[in-house]
């Protein structure tokens, strides 16, 4: 960012110069300065507020993702709230393992969860998608506590983690508790694994419950076609699974969910910090809400990807004890390449920081 410093040069000084001779057409601009001013500054009256300008600089940025995309940000001290497409539904992809961690503290606190009990991982625990729980599976498999798996599944988004983990909060709990907070519109209905056959269009009830390779096998398929028809066929599977009402989320919602962790409320002040922790140590989506942000700038966040869909929800901590930003930005059905959908969500976040730092209203 590039800043302007106001010179002095050629400003006679008057105890020291002669006066500056003016020429007629600068007598001429001076009379209309001074018009202008004495009449309320009618430039600037006329003009958008900065809060205006910091919607519309979203909005052009959301148009990089060459889709739909919503937007949720809120100061979290001042209360200060910009929103885009904010009450639109959106697929959460991996954004749903939030709600779901917040329900295992929730667990926790009231005695019907163990952090450190551990749980036997075997082959048909094996997922489809994102981790890094292949390799460790190998028969017999591998023990792992519920703090390891839950925070498989926030560091590293990993889907087999995540599905263990939904199975222990249990979907009817997650959303209860979102109810209970006060959180209207989340929805969290299946694991990773059901998800990602619907969205391929798969009999999901004849194949979720076999081994990783079994469901490779049983789905094996050409090399995908490129080109424009390859592009047809899989933005046709993006925009169903856009239109799917299950697992997904509002934009405002993500926000309310947000402040409710960060003022201690989700489940009370030591889960919650424990909440945030977990998401500052989020190793995906670098080129997101981080991604344009001063280098050292705190975030603690969660990203989902998946067809069409770019994801990311968290909180900014503003340096200089500015306070803090939740933001959510969600899309579906993007036509723009993942670098460029990135870089609109990563250009949101920057408006946002910039438009708190160093210009936040106080109302």
């Amino acid at each position: 960012m590039r800043y302007c410093a106001l010179s002095q040069a050629g400003v006679g000084n008057p105890r020291t110069s002669r006066p500056v001779p003016r020429s007629p057409q600068l007598a001429v601009v001076l009379a209309i300065l001074a018009l202008v001013v004495g009449s309320g500054s009618l430039v600037a009256r006329g003009g958008p507020s900065p809060l205006e300008r910091l919607q519309g600089r979203i909005a052009r940025a959301a148009a990089g993702a060459r889709g739909p995309v919503g937007v949720g940000i809120k100061h979290l001290e001042r209360g200060v709230e910009v929103y885009l497409n904010g009450d639109d539904t959106f697929p959460m992809a991996s954004t749903f393992k939030l709600p779901v961690l917040v329900e295992l503290y929730a667990k926790a606190k009231e005695g019907r969860l163990n952090w450190d009990e551990m749980v036997d991982v075997g082959e048909r625990d094996q997922h489809l998608g994102s981790g890094d729980l292949a390799p460790l599976l190998d028969p017999p498999g591998v023990r792992l506590s519920m703090h390891n798996l839950a925070n498989l599944m926030m560091l590293i988004s990993d889907n087999s983690a995540a599905d263990i983990c939904l199975a222990r909060a249990g979907a009817a709990d997650v959303n209860a508790r979102l109810a209970a907070l006060g959180v209207k519109g989340i929805r969290v209905d299946r694991p990773c694994q059901e998800l990602i056959l619907d969205y391929g269009g798969r009999d999901t009830a004849k194949l979720k419950e076999l081994t990783l390779k079994e469901i490779r096998a049983a789905t094996r398929e050409p090399t995908p076609r490129t080109g424009p028809q390859g592009d047809e066929a899989r933005w046709a599977q993006d925009d169903r699974y856009a239109a799917d009402p299950r697992d997904q989320a509002t934009p405002r919602a993500f926000v309310t969910l947000l402040e409710k962790i960060w003022r201690g409320d989700a489940v009370d002040r030591a889960s919650s910090d424990a909440i945030l922790e977990t998401m500052k140590r989020c190793t995906t989506g670098a080129q997101r809400i981080k991604g344009l942000l001063p280098r050292d700038t705190v975030v603690a966040h969660k990203t989902g990807s998946m067809g069409g869909v770019f994801d990311d929800v968290g909180i900014i901590y503003l340096p200089d004890d500015m306070g803090h930003v939740a933001i959510a930005v969600l899309t579906k059905s993007a036509r723009a390449p993942s670098a460029d959908a990135e870089k609109a969500i990563a250009e949101i976040a920057r408006f946002a920081f910039d438009y708190f730092y160093f210009a936040g209203p106080t109302s």
